[in-house]
């Protein structure tokens, strides 16, 4: 299968002599710039100041900050346990702050911490391990995820996505070329960062597959005139209800589609998250709105127009066709049912 840098997480964020190496996913695809966190403050930086993106990949990326934070505070505590255990979930509550729409980065934490063994010690040792096995976990998901989601794909589609929907997507196209349907992609740019453009376009071109850069405004046009036989997007959370929350956008274009008779696919990896009964449990991050008052480094308009920049929305249950999951495919109104289905994927 052909693959591309964003199919999997160690080609973009991975250890290197004790400390975390992120590529910014923000000067992606023309150059691949080296983050280097030294610590946990540092990685939450990173994450805050959008060096990496995608809900999946921001989950790893604080589960190894929060391994660095182990090895930081284990020599310090001395075996001291009660002092550790203060210091560690301090730096959890850190990561955890840097993105609090999406779930996967908090449910990956809290599962980290959950599953400490204290009386064992080695606790970075294990956190370690905990990491890499939720790397595997997270590509047994992707793929499963674009398996599922390529069973309603049809030769000669042309689907719409927007931001960077995950590997998922690109498993979807890579294995819908193996059962040789052609598919051809239209990816809207995903202002303010880009995401659309910089990560899934060049993604998608190269796996050699057809796509097409719109802008945000024009899904409309395309949809009026037939162009998109589908949409795709991912979500950073998904609630029992079937909501689900996504980069800012994801609404209007479940509107436009639903108007214009399109369906809208999400892809929902690893699930809803339990803990989140409806809409109004999620919370919206709103974001520094000087990220919309200037573009790639330049003000784009005058000194006193005010910004406002909600990074995610909220599309309803009714507006979305399916949620393909790596338990399979479900309507909305039935998520609630995916911690009941059979999974194959061993290391949960």
């Amino acid at each position: 299968m052909n693959q591309t840098l964003l199919m999997h997480i160690n080609n973009s964020v991975f250890l290197r002599n004790d400390s975390l190496v992120m590529i910014d996913r923000r000067f992606l695809p023309v150059k691949q710039v080296e983050v280097v966190a030294a610590d946990y403050e540092q990685v939450a930086e990173s994450i805050e100041s959008m060096v990496v993106q995608g809900a999946g990949d921001i989950a790893i990326t604080a589960g190894y900050g929060l391994y660095l934070a182990a090895c930081q505070f284990e020599p310090e505590a001395a075996g001291n346990r009660e002092k550790f255990m203060v210091k560690l979930y301090d730096a959890a509550r850190r990561l955890i702050r840097t993105r609090p729409t999406g779930h996967h980065l908090a449910a990956l934490l809290n599962k980290m911490l959950d599953k400490l063994n204290w009386e064992q010690g080695r606790w970075s040792g294990q956190l370690f391990d905990y990491v890499e096995a939720a790397v595997q976990r997270q590509q047994f998901r992707s793929e499963a995820t674009g398996r599922a989601a390529a069973e309603v794909l049809e030769n000669g589609d042309t689907i719409l996505t927007h931001c960077f929907p995950g590997a998922g997507l690109l498993y979807m196209l890579a294995i819908a070329r193996e059962q040789g349907k052609e598919i051809s992609v239209i990816a809207s740019e995903t202002r303010p960062y880009l995401q659309g453009a910089r990560l899934t376009a060049w993604a998608v071109s190269e796996l050699d597959v057809p796509v097409t850069l719109i802008t945000d405004n024009m899904a409309a046009y395309c949809m009026s005139e037939e162009m998109i036989n589908k949409v795709f997007t991912a979500a950073d959370r998904i609630a029992m209800d079937g909501t689900v929350a996504n980069k800012v956008g994801t609404l209007q274009l479940a509107l436009i589609a639903r108007y214009h008779q399109v369906p809208l696919y999400v892809l929902g990896y690893g699930g809803p998250d339990r803990h989140c009964a409806t809409a109004k449990d999620i919370p919206i991050e709103i974001r520094d709105p000087e990220e919309v008052l200037n573009f790639a480094g330049n003000r784009i308009t005058g000194d006193k127009v005010q910004g406002f920049y909600p990074a995610f929305d909220l599309t309803p249950p009714g507006l979305v066709q399916e949620i393909f999951t790596d338990r399979g495919s479900f309507i909305p109104y039935h998520i609630h049912k995916y911690w009941s289905r059979a999974r194959t994927d061993v290391l949960e």
